[in-house]
């Protein structure tokens, strides 16, 4: 079984909370997760029917059958169990007695804030990291020097990226074609169907795939809702959905004024760029290689290794992005104690001198030094040059 970073914190917060909610993306390991984590644990999953009607019909009844120590599965199914678990956990806040798992974030954590603040930990599992899949489990908390780690392993980043990182395709085997067009059709026919007042399925999925086409670009709603054909504020609420549903993230733009001309909308990225992929009709490895959009979904590849680093760690990222509007720009921001780290990130094999040239003017222009920079490329060698880091893809 591939472990998990999250797994000692879980165990952790057990310790500390009475309820721990684990929330992610559908298909991320959560249940997997849980059950490891807790396997003395009384297990009940309300997909099932006859177990969700239980909870919806009896919530007393089903508490009292399930006792103290159990772990409730896709607890969205019966959101109205939260409340009978507040009363429980008020008159007994032992830790650890409740776990509660849920994919559907954007219901689940509005309930949670209702009815456990203050006595549920949350918990957030996003796919494997890169380092999960070969054993690298880090023991510490995520930092600019640690971020970057020099690695014996060499894969192929074309085929990481293809395949991406959701745990049933690396456990089972699956080809990524199948089993991420599969995932994309439960997302939007059950998912968006059934728990949203969205009634234009087939404008959505327009939606879904016009947003996997502008990964890595700075984000324009009016442009956005305009080749969808959908209203600004359409496009703003299915854009909020896609990013509780955990499918993507914003990476703000850093807010330190160095030039009054700095670029203040966020960059969109995906979780998965296998999913990325798929929504962009990528149809193998090798066609990834070559696609006109290879240099984003490599960009992509990497920025959201570092986010799942630091989620995965407990931590907030404090990952951002910097562009003016004369045309420089750093991939990847990191702020740490009042100081910053800037990153490129190149999907080449071969470094040649002009991949340096932006960091070479951060450096000077901010007067950081180029002891603050790190490129990332696509090839397999950790060195420096001009006292830059030089990192492999690998190492995150």
């Amino acid at each position: 079984m591939i472990q998990r970073t999250l797994k000692r914190y879980l165990k952790r917060d057990s310790g500390y909370y009475p309820v721990l909610t684990l929330t992610g993306p559908r298909q991320s390991g959560k249940t997997t997760l849980a059950k490891d984590t807790f396997p003395e644990h009384e297990y009940v999953s309300l997909e099932e029917v006859d177990n969700r009607a239980f909870a919806l019909e009896d919530p007393r009844g089903f508490l009292r059958r399930y006792g103290d120590a159990v772990i409730i599965d896709e607890i969205q199914r019966a959101p109205g169990l939260l409340s009978y678990i507040q009363s429980l956990v008020d008159r007994d806040p032992a830790p650890g007695r409740f776990i509660l798992t849920g994919s559907q974030n954007f219901l689940l954590m509005e309930r949670v804030s209702q009815s456990l603040a203050g006595r549920s930990a949350v918990l957030h599992l996003l796919p494997f990291e890169l380092a999960e899949l070969e054993g690298r489990i880090r023991s510490e908390q995520v930092r600019h020097d640690t971020l970057f780690r020099d690695s014996s392993s060499t894969p192929d980043p074309w085929e990481a990226l293809y395949r991406g990182y959701y745990p049933r395709i690396h456990d089972q085997n699956i080809p990524p074609e199948i089993w991420l067009g599969d995932y994309v059709r439960t997302y939007v026919e059950r998912d968006v169907r059934t728990l949203t007042n969205i009634g234009d399925l087939a404008s959505f999925e327009r939606f879904l795939t016009l947003t996997a086409g502008r990964t890595g670009q700075i984000l324009n709603y009016s442009a956005l809702a305009s080749d969808c054909g959908i209203a600004l504020d359409t496009a703003k609420r299915w854009l909020s959905l896609l990013i509780t549903s955990f499918l993507v993230f914003l990476l703000p733009p850093h807010h330190r004024n160095f030039n009054k001309r700095v670029i203040k909308s966020p960059k969109l990225f995906f979780y998965d760029t296998g999913l990325a992929c798929r929504l962009l009709g990528v149809k193998s490895a090798e066609q990834a290689r070559t696609h006109p959009m290879r240099g984003a979904l490599f960009e992509n590849l990497v920025v959201a290794e570092c986010m799942k680093a630091f989620v995965h760690q407990r931590q907030s990222p404090p990952l951002y992005y910097w562009r003016d509007q004369t045309g420089h720009e750093l991939d990847l921001i990191v702020e740490e104690e009042d100081a910053l780290y800037a990153a490129e990130i190149k999907s080449g094999q071969t470094v040649s001198g002009d991949m340096f040239n932006t960091l070479r003017w951060w450096s000077t222009h901010t007067g950081l030094g180029p002891e603050t920079t790190t490129l990332v490329y696509g090839g397999d060698r950790s060195f420096f040059r001009e006292g830059i880091r030089v990192f492999p893809w690998s190492a995150v």
